[in-house]
């Protein structure tokens, strides 16, 4: 059975008894923790008075001891929680065996929860992942994307009695608690606690909010180019120069920006051939997520906009590599906001208008 991670808690509480065994995968450390722990407070109370911890680290893992722990009949407690964490995500042969052996001959008055980093299709639609979703209950734990993360916010200061103002201030001010947080829940769950111990429950304005909430989001440059494929130019920009201040590569962001510019060409030019959108997407090799930004992008954009951006970020990787070009910036990490902002510019909604500098690109 497959749950989303919100549905976890009405799960627990429903009363009709824990599942055998719990399956979690996901990179956004802090669901991930706030779900393992609710799973471990629900074996608790059934009764799970011992756990045992499982780290499955690298190929040679010898899988015979969690094997025998599920059989196992504890001296002790009438039920175990058995914890199996796998970071890397990849059990590999041996592994896959024994994780379908193992969904098979869970004994009763054993609990097992499963800790996986996010998985690809192919792992996905792998044999022991299959085998351990119909032995119990798999919970994929998403990112909170930007759109989401103001209503995330005041649902956690809803939960310790807190709230912003109604109306337009208190949309921008959970605009700006979103800004300085975006992508880095950890930090954005102490920035909410640090509320509750600042101001007691009730409404915060803006003014204590913005006094209290530290700058720190975290960005990587697959989240930059999503914020340019979908018209965001302000956003882009902000995440371009926190890029620049961890030490990201002007070189990579350019790779990434320059992949997608390509893409938005391939598709157009499929498209533009009388190809359906699937399989304009499928030939240029666009999957995942990605699929749905490439395509709203590539709707607000005419072939002759794309080759002149395609064309822009050929003058640019000169300029990352240490090329000068006329017309534009020398700084590398300058002439990658140029191109930022002209492709954030042009894939906006439509009715914005074009920027004034594309002309010189062309």
């Amino acid at each position: 059975m497959q749950l989303r991670a919100e549905q976890l808690e009405s799960h627990l509480r429903a009363g009709r008894g824990l599942r055998a065994l719990y399956t979690l995968h996901g990179d956004e450390a802090l669901l991930m923790q706030e779900a393992a722990d609710a799973i471990r407070q629900a074996a608790r109370v059934a009764g799970c008075a011992e756990r045992e911890v499982f780290h499955v680290a690298g190929a040679h893992f010898d899988w015979s001891g969690v094997l025998g722990a599920a059989q196992e009949r504890s001296l002790f407690a009438e039920q175990r929680l058995i914890e199996i964490r796998m970071p890397g995500g990849k059990p590999g042969k041996d592994g896959s065996e024994a994780l379908q052996r193992y969904a098979e001959r869970i004994s009763e008055g054993v609990v097992t929860l499963v800790l996986l980093p996010r998985l690809d299709n192919t792992q996905l639609k792998s044999g022991w992942f299959a085998a351990l979703d119909g032995a119990g209950v798999t919970v994929r734990i998403d990112p909170v994307e930007r759109a989401a993360l103001p209503a995330w916010i005041a649902r956690r200061l809803a939960a310790q009695g807190q709230r912003v103002r109604e109306g337009e201030e208190g949309e921008r001010t959970l605009a700006f608690f979103a800004d300085r947080v975006e992508g880095n829940l950890l930090a954005a769950h102490q920035e909410i606690m640090k509320l509750a111990l600042l101001h007691p429950p009730g409404e915060l304005s803006a003014e204590q909010v913005e006094a209290a909430v530290l700058n720190v989001a975290r960005y990587d440059v697959r989240q930059c180019c999503e914020a340019v494929l979908a018209g965001q130019p302000g956003r882009a920009l902000r995440m371009l120069d926190g890029l620049r201040g961890e030490g990201e590569s002007a070189v990579s962001v350019h790779w990434q920006l320059a992949d997608d510019l390509r893409a938005l060409q391939r598709v157009r030019m499929a498209l533009d051939q009388g190809q359906p959108m699937p399989v304009a997407l499928g030939a240029a090799r666009v999957w995942g997520p990605r699929q749905r930004q490439i395509e709203r992008a590539v709707g607000r954009l005419e072939r002759r906009e794309i080759d002149r951006l395609i064309a822009a970020a050929s003058l640019c990787d000169g300029i990352v590599k240490g090329l000068r070009r006329p017309d534009w910036p020398e700084d590398p990490w300058d002439a990658l906001r140029r191109l930022v902002l002209l492709t954030a510019s042009r894939t906006r909604a439509a009715g914005n208008g074009p920027p004034r500098d594309l002309a010189l690109v062309a």
